[in-house]
């Protein structure tokens, strides 16, 4: 048994053909659903990266707990408990997360991994001048990433340069190699269709288009302040992106095809949560409420046991469920502390595996969605508290934490998955929106664009009590119900 995992970072599900987008031009996610299970309820669990990483890992929730930061020494970690067990597992990624402080002891949990430079600010090329840039739109407060970005452009010029490219390369080099070799997983991670939206001309060439604006592919995090042209422009150059992904989709399946792997290998297709490009006015992911166009995120899986194909599912699943799906694959048992199901009986005939699911970023909005209604709890305060981290690994995205940040710290008796370890209890500011932004309730089925903020007590009575079971659950710590007004 074998099995390979094709991750995409920032995959709009509402982009794509199998989920009704019609000028997207992606025919291999089309046959992609006609080789696999197509989840039509799929939605995020803690945003964004490396969180939603550690929970591809551990098979639990992360943001009730922590923000962003590395695998803690008491984590389960999927890749690291199948290679203890004889199955031999190879990350190939361009994700330049993986080696800044806050994302350091993911990699290395792996067989081997191989790492392609060059993605968004990565820093890669040293240039003590400055690139050549061109007038573009864009947060000053992003210069320095933007600065590295240009210098490293200089060095992917033709489409076999583009960490994308690269990234599938080597990971069909792995999947060749060992074809005949038994028990692998391999992931071929790819930071593409992310910002920048950074493309070859000829995915460009494909949504001809008349714009005379400054440079613009990689929208600041906040409200849109753009012209409609601007907006457009950059859907423009994210659907370019997407293109690009699927055709190197299209060589993971030609493989697949070609070495007759779909008699005994599983794929899955997933993403860490989508992105906004203009959307209730909105850019990109994290200070706003996590609507749609973020939360409820593609997946695609082919289960060589069931052989179920071109079928699609309607139960509640979420990346929780990805870590105990691959250790049961391969025959193994799922850790205790795990929260996330195996999903082999939901792909091969739509099995439920749950009846809530939370979703959300440290320190901001609680939200549960039950499939149909989505519920957005939001802190009663303005300055957000209490509220703290619990980690062992004190390091946010690219710093460890400050000095100051550390001079409070307190020692929090283990939590059940800390399996009988003490961590650091370090006060957390989270967001500093989310309470501006009030509590939201939807019916996604009936207003799938979240334009219409439901008032229904009895509604929003039944999705606090999934709130409140599943943060019980989780061990959500006391302080959590406090900041939300739910005691």
């Amino acid at each position: 048994m074998k099995a390979i995992m094709l991750m995409f970072d920032t995959l709009n599900r509402h982009m794509l053909p199998p989920y009704g987008c019609d000028w997207v031009h992606a025919p291999n996610f089309k046959r992609l659903a006609e080789r696999t299970v197509t989840f039509d309820r799929a939605y995020v669990a803690s945003m964004p990266c490396m969180p939603a990483r550690r929970e591809l890992q551990t098979g639990r929730y992360n943001f009730l707990h922590r923000s962003w930061g590395p695998m803690e020494p008491f984590d389960d970690s999927m890749p690291e408990i199948l290679k203890s067990n004889g199955v031999y597992t190879h990350l190939v990624t361009d994700h330049q997360h993986y080696w800044e402080d806050g994302g350091g002891t993911y990699h290395t949990r792996y067989s081997s991994f191989e790492l392609i430079r060059g993605q968004e600010g990565d820093p890669w090329k040293g240039h003590v001048a400055d690139p050549d840039m061109p007038d573009m739109i864009a947060m000053k407060a992003m210069y320095p990433l933007i600065r590295q970005d240009w210098v490293n452009r200089g060095y992917i010029r033709e489409e076999h340069d583009f960490p994308q490219a690269l990234t599938v390369s080597k990971g069909l080099e792995f999947i060749r190699h060992n074809r005949e070799e038994d028990r692998w997983f391999v992931q071929i991670e790819t930071f593409d269709p992310h910002e920048p939206f950074y493309a070859p001309q000829a995915y460009r060439d494909v949504y001809p288009h008349d714009y005379r604006g400054k440079h613009f592919d990689w929208p600041p995090y906040g409200p849109v302040q753009e012209t409609r042209e601007e907006v457009d422009h950059v859907r423009y150059e994210y659907a370019a992106l997407l293109s690009m992904c699927d055709h190197y989709l299209g060589k993971v399946l030609d493989t697949m095809d070609e070495l007759d792997l779909w008699k005994d290998t599983l794929l899955i297709v997933n993403t860490d949560h989508g992105y906004l490009l203009g959307e209730h006015d909105w850019w990109a992911k994290t200070i706003m409420p996590f609507y749609n166009e973020i939360a409820h995120m593609p997946m695609f899986i082919w289960d060589p046991r069931s052989g179920v194909s071109n079928e699609r599912r309607q139960s509640l699943v979420q990346t929780i469920d990805l870590a105990p799906t691959l250790l049961r694959y391969f025959g193994l048992d799922i850790p205790p502390d795990m929260q996330g199901k195996d999903l082999a009986a939901t792909i091969a005939s739509d099995r439920e595996v749950r009846e809530a699911a939370l979703f959300g970023l440290h320190g901001a909005h609680v939200n549960v969605t039950d499939g149909r209604y989505v519920y957005m709890r939001a802190p009663v305060s303005k300055d957000n508290k209490p509220l703290y981290n619990y980690t062992l690994m004190p390091t946010h995205m690219r710093s460890r934490f400050s000095v100051r940040e550390l001079q409070n710290i307190e020692l929090r008796a283990p939590f059940t998955f800390t399996k009988g370890v003490q961590t650091m209890k370090i006060p957390s500011a989270g967001s500093g929106s989310a309470h501006s932004y009030g509590t939201l309730l939807f019916d996604v089925q009936e207003d799938p664009l979240q334009q219409r903020p439901m008032d229904d007590p009895e509604i929003e009575s039944r999705m606090i009590g999934h709130m409140k079971r599943l943060m019980k659950d989780s061990e959500a710590p006391e302080e959590q119900y406090v900041r939300l007004g739910l005691i």
